[in-house]
């Protein structure tokens, strides 16, 4: 069988933004979307994936969406947006694993869509570059319903090992900062599921259709952030970051308690800032400060705001978040 994958990202700052088209700065995590497969002779694609079963369908040029919430849609806007640019190809018989955690704002879902793209890409033998990959995966990825911008499509693609990525749209183009050798990030998840569908998928694309104060505000923060990671500035980093969060809280009001109260656990444990990533509304948290003093967060914040909650796993819910590669620099036959 031969093999794909896809990253899931942390933005390190940058929220709410990436759809109005101004930069933003995420890089990827080393947990990833891994899909094995091999192709068929006709249009069939079928996929399992543990502990989700198993998927098939016809492949065709105008797929329809089934079920909301139904992971099959991620196949589907995959196998959509490489059609209507490529046309309909070979399927595939595929197993996918991840050990990405889902709806915790890491982009699992894009990742999915990422390496079954490429998947499907592969099966075929057919050659994408980036920038054809960022005019499809985007907009297909909108056939699941949710109005998301670009960026874990290009973090997932095109991201760098130890360094973040200044991604810009306006014309589409990726910076790779190198990320401070002792500078640490940790992930950590609110418990609250950040799931794209129904009343949370609502509330999301109805932030996304409206500027406000914030959008400006962020924009400003993410070039003070490169320019202070430029410069190893922890305190001010840590500083944009909860600044952020504030911003996301108070204007947009995409956080929920849970994620405030993480923020709060992380700093009381010797973090220099922490900020919700992803959408909100539930998801996870990104804690700054130096690789020195991560390992005292991550304890202080088990004891703060995971402790007694039967629901923590920790190998699930706090990822230590060391920037890797992207899909790409794996995927020889998708070089840039």
């Amino acid at each position: 069988m031969q093999a794909i994958w896809a990253p899931g990202r942390v933005n390190l700052i940058g929220e709410h933004i990436d759809y109005h088209g101004l930069p933003v700065l995420p890089m990827a995590l080393r947990r990833r979307v891994t899909i094995r497969f091999e192709p068929r002779k006709d249009p069939l694609i079928r996929a399992t994936s543990e502990g989700y079963g198993g998927r098939e369908f016809e492949w065709a040029r105008e797929l329809r969406p089934v079920a909301a919430g139904d992971w099959d849609n991620y196949l589907r806007a995959a196998a959509r947006a490489v059609a209507l640019k490529w046309g309909v190809g070979q399927g595939v018989e595929a197993v996918i694993a991840s050990d990405l955690p889902a709806a915790a704002g890491l982009s699992s879902s894009s990742a999915l869509i990422v390496a079954f793209a490429l998947c499907l890409l592969a099966a075929n033998r057919r050659k994408a570059s980036f920038e054809e990959l960022m005019e499809i995966l985007p907009e297909g990825e909108h056939f699941v319903g949710t109005r998301g911008g670009a960026m874990d499509h290009a973090a997932a693609l095109a991201s760098r090992e130890g360094c973040a990525s200044l991604v810009r749209f306006q014309p589409l183009g990726v910076e790779y900062i190198p990320v401070p050798d002792d500078w640490g990030f940790l992930v950590a998840h609110s418990l609250v599921t950040a799931q794209k569908s129904g009343s949370a998928r609502e509330a999301y694309n109805r932030t996304r259709e409206t500027a406000s104060p914030h959008t400006a505000a962020e924009a400003g923060r993410v070039t003070e952030a490169v320019e202070a990671m430029r410069q190893h500035d922890a305190e001010r980093f840590g500083r944009l970051l909860l600044e952020s969060h504030a911003s996301l809280r108070d204007v947009l009001k995409v956080s929920c308690p849970a994620l405030d109260r993480l923020v709060e656990a992380a700093m009381e444990s010797g973090a220099l800032g922490a900020r919700l990533t992803g959408a909100g509304f539930g998801g996870s948290i990104v804690a700054f400060a130096p690789k020195a003093s991560l390992e005292n967060v991550r304890r202080g914040v088990i004891d703060r705001f995971y402790a007694g909650r039967d629901e923590f796993r920790e190998n699930e819910h706090l990822i230590v978040a060391d920037p890797g590669p992207g899909a790409l620099s794996a995927a020889t036959s998708y070089t840039r």
